[in-house]
């Protein structure tokens, strides 16, 4: 007779280094197995769940309370930590700072945002720092006249010459303080001296928000570095469904009606101290022709939504001549969108013109209760003007994919994301991003540890997380490379029958259909569908990365014979602890419905976790000269 004390005790055992013996090390890998009977783990002394709840709340009680004494201490020792690279800007808006609505011009808003991110890069770099590029930005509020805006600023890494600085935007009403969230923006600056070539000093991140952002910093800037080459493929591969040909022609207004043309002397208040034009600004006057398009089209007062990534492909200096052009490129039912192209000349018998940049805005327009209003179709000139019509349908889908896959919390996120060639690079992106955050987070607990193998959890509202952690007499180049190759893992994972490669994405981006045998009482076998996405370091101290998460393709279906397992963030991380030495990690992060069915282990770390780690360690022990020649194209 097993009594709740008992019970309880045993459930707390398991968070100690507990683990389910039937599943074995599938708990751990991205294999999350579906859960028992409830009748077999009560017969195997599990608690129940609501005793279950419990035992988390107590343990989550003890966490904070530790953090609470450690963050207090670090608050006696340091009086608040700030980062020394934040710069805080607040700023009332008044009436010239406005539109015709009474509220804050995005231009403005632009060029303030630019400003205080600028000041942040100089205060890292110690010298003047130019505008390289600006991510994608969306508004999720305007800011009305009286209002106050908030801008913090701080730079999240520093690169070679170029550094990626993190915004904050937020409105206050000073009447009644209640304060809103207007946006977020990732800028890149770079670092320039006239002399010398500059060599920044590298972030070190202190807080568990710091590390997150400085680790997947990394991972922006490589997609930021793609990012041209990125949009023509998915352009050229992505079947876009436009309805030109069937849409009603006798509400249309002719795309050439929208056609903006506009031209700026840069004079020195544009410029800063190098004689260089303030990024910002030119993003005001890009967004000034863009709202003169689409209100031309709507013949109404149209709202910026969203603008995408701003790239700056060369500096301007004073007594430039900008010459600004915007075209409605083309309309949905309750939005716009609108290209905009800046072009350079010195002198006005100059007939090359330098391309500066390129941006395309969504506008919507709002009527009395602020709900978007159906806007008329726009009817493209031939030639040109059918290719920006059918490219802005492609960026639609892609910008959505992209918000939605990039933007939204993980939490949000269903565990297996269709993939298709319009989001391909922002799930592999998101892949590489959520398993960094995991690996940054401060809370990880060690549960238990045997023979010089770690098991750490990590208990959250909505996930547990599993680490484990070796490490291996074996060069960490040769570790990433021979456990990436899932096509590899039965030869050491005996939880893992079979391994197929199903498409070779690119050179770091792979989709594998896996085979798990049955276990337990379970019938079927159990298969996955799995992107797996591998990262070099970016700098020195940066971990090799092969981050796992669930996809769905058209191909390869759930079929009555397998029954579909799913993951949405798992894989290795490795770092070089010296010469032929590595410190070998596996993250997993279980799903609810994974926490209610763990049993009990009163031993302490399960045997299967054990073996199954130990013989991940052998499998690199006898392979470690196999990739030997292929460690030079790394």
């Amino acid at each position: 007779m097993v009594t709740q004390r008992q019970r309880q005790a045993a459930a707390l055992a398991v968070w100690q280094g507990g683990h389910d013996e039937e599943r074995g090390w599938a708990c751990s890998s991205y294999f999350l197995k579906s859960p028992p009977h409830c009748q077999e783990l009560q017969h195997m002394g599990v608690l129940p769940v609501k005793g279950l709840s419990s035992v988390f709340s107590s343990r989550s009680a003890r966490k904070s309370a530790s953090r609470a004494e450690k963050d207090g201490g670090a608050m006696a020792a340091g009086e608040g930590y700030r980062n020394p690279t934040e710069v805080q800007m607040s700023q009332l808006v008044l009436p010239c700072h406005t539109n015709q609505r009474g509220e804050l011009s995005v231009g403005q808003l632009l060029k303030w945002i630019d400003t205080a991110a600028c000041l942040s890069a100089e205060r890292h770099a110690g010298c003047p720092c130019v505008t390289a590029s600006m991510d994608d930005i969306y508004f999720e509020h305007t800011i009305s006249v009286g209002q106050v805006v908030n801008i913090k600023a701080k730079v999240n890494r520093a690169f070679n010459s170029s550094m990626e600085v993190g915004i904050q935007v937020a409105s206050e009403d000073l009447c009644s303080e209640k304060q809103w969230s207007v946006c977020k923006a990732l800028a890149t600056f770079v670092a320039h001296r006239e002399l010398s070539r500059v060599k920044l000093k590298p972030i070190t991140p202190r807080t568990e928000e710091e590390k997150t952002e400085h680790s997947v910093a990394a991972e922006r800037r490589r997609m930021r570095l793609v990012y041209a080459d990125t949009i023509k493929d998915l352009l050229a591969n992505c079947v876009i469904q436009d309805d030109l040909e069937s849409r009603d022609c006798s509400h249309t207004v002719p795309a050439e009606k929208t056609r903006v043309e506009s031209v700026e002397l840069v004079l020195p208040p544009h410029a800063n101290h190098q004689g260089n034009t303030f990024g910002g600004q030119i993003m005001a006057w890009m967004e000034n022709v863009a709202t003169i398009a689409a209100s031309r089209l709507c013949r109404a007062h149209p709202t910026l939504k969203a603008i995408e990534m701003f790239h700056f492909r060369g500096p301007s200096q004073v007594g430039d001549r900008l010459v600004l052009k915007a075209i409605v490129n083309n309309t949905f039912k309750h939005s716009m969108e609108v290209g905009v192209c800046v072009e350079a000349y010195r002198q006005e018998a100059e007939t090359h013109r330098r391309h500066i940049n390129s941006a395309f805005m969504t506008f919507v327009v709002l009527d009395a209760d602020d709900q978007p209003q159906t806007l008329p179709w726009i009817r493209p000139q031939p030639g040109d003007g059918e290719r920006r019509y059918r490219e802005a349908s492609a960026r639609k889908k892609i910008r959505l994919d992209r918000k939605y896959i990039v933007s939204c919390k993980q939490a949000e996120m269903p565990l297996s994301v269709p993939w298709d060639p319009s989001n391909q690079v922002y799930l592999s992106y998101n892949n590489v991003s959520s398993l960094k955050m995991l690996v940054a987070k401060d809370d990880w607990v060690l549960s238990s540890e045997t023979n010089q193998i770690r098991l750490y959890t990590l208990e959250e509202d909505k996930f547990l997380a599993f680490h484990l952690e070796m490490l291996v007499h074996v060069d960490a180049t040769q570790a990433f490379l021979l456990l990436s190759d899932l096509c590899r893992r039965p030869e050491w994972d005996k939880h893992c029958r079979s391994v197929e490669l199903v498409q070779q994405v690119d050179e770091d981006d792979a989709i594998y259909h896996i085979i798990s045998p049955a276990l337990g009482g379970d019938t079927k076998p159990q298969d996955f569908v799995v992107l797996a996405s591998r990262r070099k370091p970016c700098d020195n101290g940066d971990p090799y990365v092969i981050a796992l998460r669930s996809v769905t393709l058209p191909t390869h279906r759930e079929t009555p014979e397998y029954r579909r397992g799913e993951t949405i963030c798992s894989g290795f991380c490795f770092w070089r602890e010296g010469d032929q030495l590595t410190k070998v990690s596996y993250y997993n992060q279980a799903t609810p419905g994974f926490l209610n069915y763990v049993t009990t282990n009163v031993a302490g770390l399960s045997s299967e976790f054990y073996t199954t780690f130990k013989a991940c360690e052998q499998f690199l022990l006898d392979n470690r000269n196999d990739l030997a020649p292929s460690l030079q194209t790394l």
